[in-house]
């Protein structure tokens, strides 16, 4: 995960922080302090590692509470106040985050507040026979050139391009419906789903679903979002704002199956955009 993070910083000619999240780190350590200079008798500010472009936060639950508030933040307001005075961290900035699972020996449970501010959450498990066969040759043999294919300042411009995509409002109304669902699902017909859900996905969870869906249409080649671009992500935005009962894990639930049965419950506009197309088509022209 660590190579996999790093490299993506080489090919856009980033700068990349790894923090190895521990229960003794404070959160100096995470964004800077104040350092007494003795030759001047002056105070200088020594900003962190936060000040990355990429930043990973290995075993992010190790850490405690404070530490985490303060990376909640960085990723909330993109700044950092340290005594007093405020420092913009650059753009574009990206954080990226590990953790143990929470039945770990000393962890520490996430707030929600700080996990709902992560976009996506991917499952990464083990790798297939001829996947663990790829990783072994590389990581044994040479280390293989990166070459940068784009700039910091290119990457920001293509992020403002990606979010001038067009969404239908059918499809914004679908992504709510599917955030909705997971608060309140006896309303769409899945009240059986209300035993296993403690609490639902946020407002945020349907704003990224939204934001995340025109990223993949810009990347498949479109400035306009289809049905299948939210639904083929649903799972990865939604999966960690889900709040499991007792109940459901008891019955081997996982975020997953419920979202699964949600998405069976809402159902996707069906191709909503046609008269869009056409009339983005012709301006074009």
């Amino acid at each position: 995960k660590t190579l996999t993070v790093k490299t993506l910083a080489r090919t856009i000619r980033g700068t990349f922080r790894r923090i190895q999240f521990t229960p003794d780190l404070v959160p100096a350590d995470l964004v800077g302090t104040r350092i007494y200079n003795q030759k001047t008798g002056e105070f200088a500010t020594s900003l962190g590692p936060v000040f990355a472009n990429l930043l990973l936060a290995d075993e992010i639950n190790r850490a405690p509470a404070k530490v985490q508030s303060a990376l909640l933040e960085v990723m909330q307001e993109y700044q950092v106040t340290i005594a007093g005075e405020t420092h913009l961290v650059p753009a574009p900035f990206l954080v990226m985050a590990t953790q143990n699972p929470i039945e770990t020996e000393g962890t520490y449970p996430l707030p929600e507040a700080q996990v709902d501010r992560f976009m996506m959450k991917v499952l990464v498990g083990y790798p297939k026979e001829e996947e663990e066969f790829v990783i072994v040759e590389r990581v044994t043999g040479a280390a293989p050139d990166v070459v940068s294919v784009c700039t910091t300042e290119e990457l920001s411009l293509l992020q403002r391009q990606c979010r001038s995509g067009y969404v239908d409002p059918a499809l914004i109304q679908y992504a709510v419906r599917l955030a909705a669902a997971t608060r309140h699902p006896d309303r769409y017909g899945a009240s059986g789903l209300s035993r296993y859900i403690a609490f639902g996905a946020s407002p945020r969870g349907s704003i990224h679903l939204i934001e995340s869906a025109r990223a993949l249409a810009f990347l498949r080649g479109r400035d306009y979002v289809l049905p299948e671009d939210v639904t083929d992500l649903a799972a990865d935005v939604l999966r960690h704002r889900l709040v499991l009962t007792y109940e459901a894990f008891a019955d081997g639930k996982t975020p997953d199956d419920l979202i699964a049965e949600v998405m069976r419950r809402v159902r996707a506009p069906d191709k909503p955009l046609e008269a869009h197309v056409q009339v983005r088509s012709a301006a074009q022209s």
